[in-house]
């Protein structure tokens, strides 16, 4: 049977482990929409906007490694462009797929609709190469060679690329069956051979040895390379924000999350004490190395990046972190570690049962809701600042968007990850601003059988803006006020539990009932607007009194 150039690309796509395309319908985009509906073994997952669509496909990429996200020409591509740059920064490999006009009418100086009405129809391809690490708009001639090239780039750098197709190319068959071979990317022997004995010789001589894993360990999938490492060679290993739940923090050897001076004293010591710091794929953002807190010598540090390693002031280059890690694993030498740590996580809750639910009071009984397995998707903000230090069960994984930051990505995310993985429990913790903003995806829980809970924290306004400006009661911090725990059945969950709590009690019942509901949960906790995190805090403390960002 002769295959199409939209039939071989979806057939490309579920090779690579991708079995559901998030997106929203449109006019041009109708042959690949209906190639999609009509592959039994492709799931079409409608989303009520292109933007939720692109952060619900970013949180599938983190579940599963990449994702697909097809959107109309134009109006649609554009959409979704705030959640393909964050994806970018996050190093998530998204396959976005754009339905273009006729090739006819490209090559026409037509005024279409979702165009600008200047005959520029390469123009939002074009506003996309930044976020990209490739892209095509794809032919008959080209499709098969150009799809292997963008598979190629987005698995191994980690990075959205943008697949343009014109309607009428879609259903054409492809020109040849045989794609071009591509020159992938492959370390330097001998300098592999040199860094990983130079890393061994460093951990052999150190005294207070200590690892850092980042979320890149993750985005490659080297998680149990990562531990095998930690493990021989006796390393107790932190993380940043960033990385947080890579690696299992029921691990004995792991001491606890690094926020530079902001938190966590005791793990802050540990580590800018250590004469070596071993650090895996970290990213070294603002948020993430606690307002720029962090203070590790970099002549006592080896820092693992995707295509190069630095370890103290010297670099080297054309060697995969994948291939150093791996020979890592195999040739490092087995010894004890020196001393465990014991992470206390958050404590116990704080708080008489029928008082107002305080920061001390929340977080703790939000730690101790968690279980193992459990799929943590926090929004960006004090929603996520509160869980920083909280301890995870062993194998329960927890998500934020630490870089790019875009307010309300966790709640679509969080449905991307349930399509992902939906037998296992996903936890969605958002303010109730970053909530309103991308709020209707939660609808898809309910349409496609989906069973989370939802903790929505209403704190009467932008709770880390206020944290963050010099006025926290300027007027821009003020929201409306939504009945949140209405949603659900506003929606159409007329079945899941929902409940607004204003105290402890309530707080309790409430997560008990969650545990053990049939269905999915949304509580809405009320808490005052200026009720704000440890991590929150410190930050104002930096921002405002301190009056900027240290550089």
């Amino acid at each position: 049977m002769s295959k199409t150039v939209i039939s071989h690309l979806l057939q490309r796509l579920k090779e690579i482990g991708i079995t559901d395309i998030f997106g929203v319908p449109g006019d041009y985009a109708f042959p690949v929409n209906d190639a999609i509906c009509n592959d039994q073994e492709l799931n079409w997952i409608g989303c009520c906007n292109e933007l939720n669509a692109s952060f619900a496909a970013d949180g599938y990429a983190r579940i599963k490694g990449c994702s697909a996200l097809c959107t109309t020409y134009g109006v649609g591509e554009l959409n979704a462009l705030g959640g393909i740059a964050g994806a970018y920064a996050e190093h998530l490999p998204i396959f976005h797929i754009v339905g273009m006009p006729k090739h006819s009418i490209l090559e026409g100086n037509n005024i279409m609709h979702h165009t600008l009405g200047n005959g520029e129809f390469d123009l939002f391809h074009k506003m996309v190469q930044p976020v990209v690490c490739a892209s095509s708009i794809l032919t008959p001639e080209n499709s098969v060679s150009e799809i292997e090239r963008l598979i190629n780039a987005a698995l191994t750098q980690k990075m959205p690329v943008y697949i343009g197709i014109p309607a009428d190319f879609a259903l054409m068959e492809i020109g040849c069956s045989k794609p071009h071979p591509i020159s992938k990317q492959t370390s330097d022997a001998e300098t592999l051979a040199t860094v990983v004995q130079v890393i061994i010789d460093k951990i052999d001589n150190a005294l207070s040895p200590v690892a850092v894993v980042g979320t890149l360990i993750g985005r490659y999938d080297l998680r149990s390379e990562t531990q095998q490492i930690i493990e021989k060679a006796g390393l107790p290993f932190t993380s940043m924000f960033m990385g947080k739940g890579t690696l299992s923090e029921s691990h004995p050897n792991f001491i606890g999350v690094y926020c530079g001076n902001l938190l966590a004293e005791d793990v802050c010591e540990i580590v800018e004490d250590s004469d070596l710091v071993i650090s895996f794929g970290t990213i070294r953002s603002d948020i993430n190395t606690g307002a720029f807190t962090i203070k590790i010598n970099p002549i006592g540090e080896i820092n693992i990046h995707p295509d190069h390693v630095h370890v103290g002031r010297a670099t080297y280059e054309n060697v995969l972190i994948q291939d150093v890690i791996t020979a890592l694993g195999k040739k490092i030498k087995v010894r004890k570690i020196k001393e465990k740590h014991q992470v206390q996580g958050l404590g116990n809750p704080q708080g008489a049962a029928t008082a107002e639910i305080t920061p001390e009071s929340l977080y703790p009984r939000i730690e101790k809701f968690f279980r193992t397995g459990d799929i943590i998707m926090a929004e960006t903000g004090t929603a996520s600042m509160g869980l920083v230090t909280a301890k995870l069960p062993d194998e329960a994984t927890f998500y934020n968007q630490t870089l790019w930051g875009s307010i309300g990505w966790a709640t679509p995310a969080a449905f991307g990850a349930a399509v992902a993985a939906p037998d296992r429990r996903v936890i969605l913790i958002t303010g109730e601003g970053a909530h309103q903003l991308t709020v209707q995806e939660i609808s898809q829980f309910g349409r496609f059988g989906l069973k989370p809970v939802i903790l929505c924290l209403n704190n009467d306004g932008y709770l880390i803006e206020r944290m963050l400006c010099e006025d926290p009661y300027i007027y821009y911090n003020d929201l409306a006020q939504w009945n949140y725990s209405k949603l659900p059945d506003a929606f159409g969950m007329t079945d899941w539990f929902a409940a607004k709590v204003v105290n402890n009690q309530q707080l309790d019942e409430s997560l008990d009932i969650a545990t053990k509901a049939d269905s999915g949960s949304y509580i809405e906790i009320v808490t005052d607007k200026m009720a704000a995190s440890e991590m929150a805090l410190a930050l104002n403390r930096i921002v405002v009194n301190g009056k900027g960002w240290k550089e």
